[in-house]
Protein backbone atom coordinates (compact mmCIF):
# COMPACT_ATOMS: atom_id res chain seq x y z
CA UNK A 1 0.00 0.00 0.00
CA UNK A 2 1.54 3.37 -1.12
CA UNK A 3 1.94 5.93 1.54
CA UNK A 4 2.91 9.12 1.31
CA UNK A 5 3.49 11.26 4.92
CA UNK A 6 4.92 14.92 5.16
CA UNK A 7 6.61 16.68 7.40
CA UNK A 8 8.56 20.35 7.92
CA UNK A 9 5.47 22.56 8.00
CA UNK A 10 5.07 25.29 10.90
CA UNK A 11 4.34 28.76 11.82
CA UNK A 12 6.82 31.15 9.78
CA UNK A 13 7.10 35.02 8.74
CA UNK A 14 6.68 36.36 6.04
CA UNK A 15 10.05 36.24 3.88
CA UNK A 16 11.20 33.07 5.34
CA UNK A 17 12.13 29.63 4.89
CA UNK A 18 10.70 26.07 5.17
CA UNK A 19 11.67 22.96 3.21
CA UNK A 20 9.02 20.63 3.17
CA UNK A 21 9.63 16.82 2.93
CA UNK A 22 7.10 13.89 1.34
CA UNK A 23 8.25 10.21 2.20
CA UNK A 24 7.49 7.42 -0.08
CA UNK A 25 6.54 4.10 0.82
CA UNK A 26 5.08 1.13 -0.85
CA UNK A 27 5.76 2.03 -4.21
CA UNK A 28 8.77 1.98 -6.63
CA UNK A 29 9.47 5.55 -5.50
CA UNK A 30 11.57 6.10 -8.55
CA UNK A 31 9.04 5.05 -11.22
CA UNK A 32 6.61 8.09 -11.16
CA UNK A 33 6.69 12.16 -11.15
CA UNK A 34 5.63 13.67 -7.62
CA UNK A 35 4.01 16.50 -7.20
CA UNK A 36 3.38 19.08 -4.36
CA UNK A 37 -0.25 20.91 -3.88
CA UNK A 38 -1.52 23.19 -1.32
CA UNK A 39 -5.21 24.20 -0.14
CA UNK A 40 -5.46 27.73 1.31
CA UNK A 41 -8.26 28.22 4.00
CA UNK A 42 -11.82 28.18 1.76
CA UNK A 43 -10.27 27.41 -1.72
CA UNK A 44 -10.07 24.85 -3.81
CA UNK A 45 -6.40 22.60 -3.78
CA UNK A 46 -3.92 24.68 -6.83
CA UNK A 47 -0.83 22.66 -7.59
CA UNK A 48 2.72 24.10 -6.92
CA UNK A 49 5.50 22.17 -8.07
CA UNK A 50 6.20 18.79 -10.09
CA UNK A 51 9.42 17.17 -10.41
CA UNK A 52 9.94 13.92 -12.94
CA UNK A 53 11.08 10.78 -12.01
CA UNK A 54 14.80 11.32 -12.27
CA UNK A 55 14.28 14.83 -11.05
CA UNK A 56 15.34 16.70 -14.32
CA UNK A 57 12.70 18.69 -15.33
CA UNK A 58 10.73 20.50 -12.54
CA UNK A 59 7.59 22.32 -12.80
CA UNK A 60 6.17 25.42 -10.74
CA UNK A 61 3.28 27.18 -10.29
CA UNK A 62 3.37 31.05 -11.19
CA UNK A 63 2.73 32.14 -8.05
CA UNK A 64 5.88 30.65 -6.75
CA UNK A 65 8.14 30.27 -9.54
CA UNK A 66 11.85 32.18 -8.26
CA UNK A 67 10.96 31.61 -4.50
CA UNK A 68 10.13 27.71 -4.63
CA UNK A 69 12.45 24.75 -5.87
CA UNK A 70 11.69 20.93 -5.52
CA UNK A 71 13.92 17.71 -5.48
CA UNK A 72 14.09 14.34 -4.89
CA UNK A 73 16.43 11.49 -3.68
CA UNK A 74 15.73 8.70 -5.13
CA UNK A 75 17.66 6.95 -2.79
CA UNK A 76 15.82 8.17 0.34
CA UNK A 77 12.15 7.79 -1.44
CA UNK A 78 11.70 11.81 -0.35
CA UNK A 79 10.61 14.89 -2.24
CA UNK A 80 11.46 18.24 -1.54
CA UNK A 81 9.87 21.62 -1.66
CA UNK A 82 12.33 24.40 -0.80
CA UNK A 83 10.16 27.42 -0.08
CA UNK A 84 12.06 30.83 -0.10
CA UNK A 85 10.49 34.51 0.58
CA UNK A 86 7.82 32.82 1.85
CA UNK A 87 4.43 35.18 2.40
CA UNK A 88 1.03 35.59 3.97
CA UNK A 89 -0.75 34.40 0.58
CA UNK A 90 1.61 30.99 0.84
CA UNK A 91 -0.69 29.86 3.86
CA UNK A 92 -1.89 26.64 3.33
CA UNK A 93 -1.99 23.01 3.90
CA UNK A 94 0.79 21.19 1.04
CA UNK A 95 0.00 17.94 0.00
CA UNK A 96 2.57 15.77 -1.77
CA UNK A 97 1.47 13.65 -4.33
CA UNK A 98 2.33 10.93 -6.65
CA UNK A 99 1.25 11.02 -10.34
CA UNK A 100 -0.18 7.42 -12.40
CA UNK A 101 2.38 7.52 -15.12
CA UNK A 102 5.79 7.57 -15.80
CA UNK A 103 5.28 11.07 -17.25
CA UNK A 104 3.59 14.08 -16.51
CA UNK A 105 0.58 14.71 -19.01
CA UNK A 106 -0.33 17.64 -16.99
CA UNK A 107 0.28 19.37 -14.01
CA UNK A 108 -3.19 19.23 -12.44
CA UNK A 109 -4.05 15.90 -13.50
CA UNK A 110 -3.21 11.89 -13.22
CA UNK A 111 -2.07 12.28 -9.53
CA UNK A 112 -3.31 8.43 -7.97
CA UNK A 113 -2.04 9.00 -3.98
CA UNK A 114 -2.15 11.79 -1.76
CA UNK A 115 -1.00 12.70 1.69
CA UNK A 116 -2.21 13.78 4.51
CA UNK A 117 -1.08 17.23 4.81
CA UNK A 118 1.12 19.37 6.26
CA UNK A 119 0.07 23.19 7.53
CA UNK A 120 2.04 25.85 6.16
CA UNK A 121 1.54 29.38 8.23
CA UNK A 122 2.92 32.47 7.33
CA UNK A 123 2.35 35.73 9.53
CA UNK A 124 2.80 39.29 8.36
Amino acid sequence: QVQLVESGGGLVQAGGSLRLSCAASGCTFSDYPMGWFRQAPGKERDFVAAISRTGGTTYFADSVKGRFSISRDNAKNTVYLQMNSLKPEDTAVYYCASYDKPWIEHTDYGMDYWGKGTLVTVSS
